[in-house]
């Protein structure tokens, strides 16, 4: 007979939910002697946008690129606690960082294109996983421009760089340099901020159509946006200045909005402070 390990007993692995991508339990993140975040613990569901929302300051940012390790790039940042993906640990030994952040991709607040053709944008990160063959490639580059919902608009001027695209075209052209290495999550900072009111209703199309192949979480400080686009809702909060930030409630999006178990959540959505 096999014998089942019990959740006490030394070996013990949860089973994986194959509804939940990311998993965090008990999470604490410093910078220096400074704790930042304390005791965050919540399931980011696969195939679904999840939003965090907070005050400037209340860590959102900081949780977010714990997902891909981007903090381990800050001297003297430390992590303490769960963060799994599909189940695997991934601040385990021997996880290699730069293959993690393959599998999750980060779009910013600044569209970051990178000073090269919009075609060698959205190559680079084929090539740099071995991809050579210019007819692989072109499939690549037009099925990810495709996926951005900005392909109709650049098909024709390949060639010419990036950074000559208008800012709401540059995040799309973006979303496509990240698209093209086929990741398992999304990452998106504040990605509607410094692009215009269209290609904000763009880039919320976009998340609705990519969910069905691609988790994503969006940190944003408007409400409208998070209210249309996520199916989940994480409400962060500092209370006291200086002291470490908190997850004050986390839920389906519909229920943080209209009906709020914690007041502090309700006052933040309402305009009371934030």
């Amino acid at each position: 007979m096999t014998h089942t390990l019990a959740e006490h007993e030394p070996g013990f692995v949860p089973p994986v939910d194959a509804a939940v991508k990311i998993a965090v339990k008990g999470l604490d993140f410093f910078y220096g002697d400074f704790q930042a975040l304390t005791d965050i613990t919540c399931d980011i569901k696969a195939n679904a946008v999840t939003a965090f929302i907070g005050p400037s300051g209340c860590g959102k940012s900081t949780f977010l690129r714990c997902f891909n390790r981007m903090n381990d790039l800050i001297i003297g940042s430390k992590v303490e606690g769960l963060i799994t993906l599909d189940g695997q640990d991934i601040y385990a030994a021997g996880v290699d960082p730069v293959d993690l952040r393959r599998r999750i991709g980060m779009i910013f607040q600044q569209p970051n294109p990178f000073p090269m053709s919009i075609y060698d944008n959205v190559a680079y990160g084929p090539r740099l996983h071995g991809m050579k063959k210019k007819s692989e490639l072109d499939e690549v580059v037009e099925m990810s421009l495709k996926r951005a919902n900005v392909w109709k608009e650049v098909k024709d001027i390949l060639g010419r760089g990036g950074l000559t695209l208008s800012g709401g075209q540059q995040q799309r052209l973006c979303i496509a340099r990240v698209l093209a290495v086929q990741p398992d999550v999304l990452l998106m900072d504040e990605p509607c901020s410094a692009i215009d009111p269209t290609s904000v209703q763009k880039i919320e199309d976009l998340m609705a159509e990519l969910k069905s192949s691609v988790t994503i979480i969006i940190v944003t400080h408007n409400m409208q946006q998070a209210a249309r686009v996520s199916d989940d809702t994480a409400f962060f909060l500092q209370e006291v200045m200086g002291e470490p930030a908190m997850l004050v409630e986390f839920g389906r999006t519909p229920e943080i909005f209209t009906s709020p178990k914690d007041k502090r959540t309700e006052d933040y959505i309402t305009g009371r402070f934030g």
